[in-house]
């Protein structure tokens, strides 16, 4: 928690700085106010510990600055401790209810850096789960990409291709769930032929701090209440 504690220190100081220094149009100037907003935000939350919701601030602000200075409306250099240079930290799944054990794991996922999820496409779920998706491929999406600890989503490929997701991504590291073993199999081959320099962290033990902290559990729970209404 301690070196969390000081890498998010160090992406404060980096925003700090950047907002300081920066340079911008005036039509922008609101755009600018609401990035020192996250700013302050994102300090209130690493005064009160909250590192999660801190960091998230931070990547909001980011977000504003890096828009305006592709539509070179602002002028300023990242630092190197910016969250924007911090590790790449890639996370795959389905993510079709969302529960508790997918939030245990991306959290333990931002340990390590900026988190970036791949949301599995539905013809792909389809094809290693034999079974359609409850929630289509976008709104999941939708909804992992505003999860606070996560920094950016995407949809998998379609076809599934994971050595392009690999390749484009370069990760510094893959964190992948307690139950995703066959995921292991098929990713490190890859990371090998690429020549990636990527580490594979395996998160051994599943979240079970509530009741229902998997899909398949809540999906039976669902059914068990609607089917005593029927009955």
């Amino acid at each position: 928690m301690e070196e969390n504690s000081k890498r998010l220190e160090k992406y404060v100081k980096s925003l700090r700085h950047v907002l300081n220094t920066i340079k911008y149009e005036k039509e922008v100037k609101e755009i600018i106010e609401l990035a020192k907003c996250y700013l302050r935000d994102s300090e209130y939350y690493f005064e009160k510990g909250d590192y999660f919701t801190s960091l998230a601030c931070i990547a909001y602000a980011e977000g504003l600055l890096d828009s305006l200075r592709l539509m070179k409306k602002a002028k300023f250099t990242w630092p190197r401790h910016s969250l924007k240079q911090a590790k790449k930290v890639l996370v795959g799944g389905v993510f079709d209810i969302l529960h508790p054990g997918h939030i245990y794991l991306l959290r333990e996922a931002s340990k390590y850096g900026k988190v970036i999820v791949v949301v599995a496409r539905d013809r792909t779920v389809k094809k290693f789960k034999n079974r359609e998706p409850i929630i289509p491929e976008k709104q999941r999406l939708s909804i992992v990409e505003n999860i606070k600890c996560v920094y950016r989503a995407r949809l998998g490929e379609d076809p599934f291709n994971l050595e392009k997701v690999l390749l484009e991504e370069k990760p510094d590291f893959v964190v992948l769930g307690p139950d995703q073993n066959f995921l292991e199999k098929m990713v490190e081959p890859i990371i090998n032929k690429l020549k990636l320099n990527t580490k594979i962290i395996k998160i051994k033990y599943k979240y079970s701090n509530f009741p229902l902290c998997s899909t398949t559990k809540i999906i039976k729970k669902i059914t068990e209440i609607y089917s005593k209404k029927e009955a």
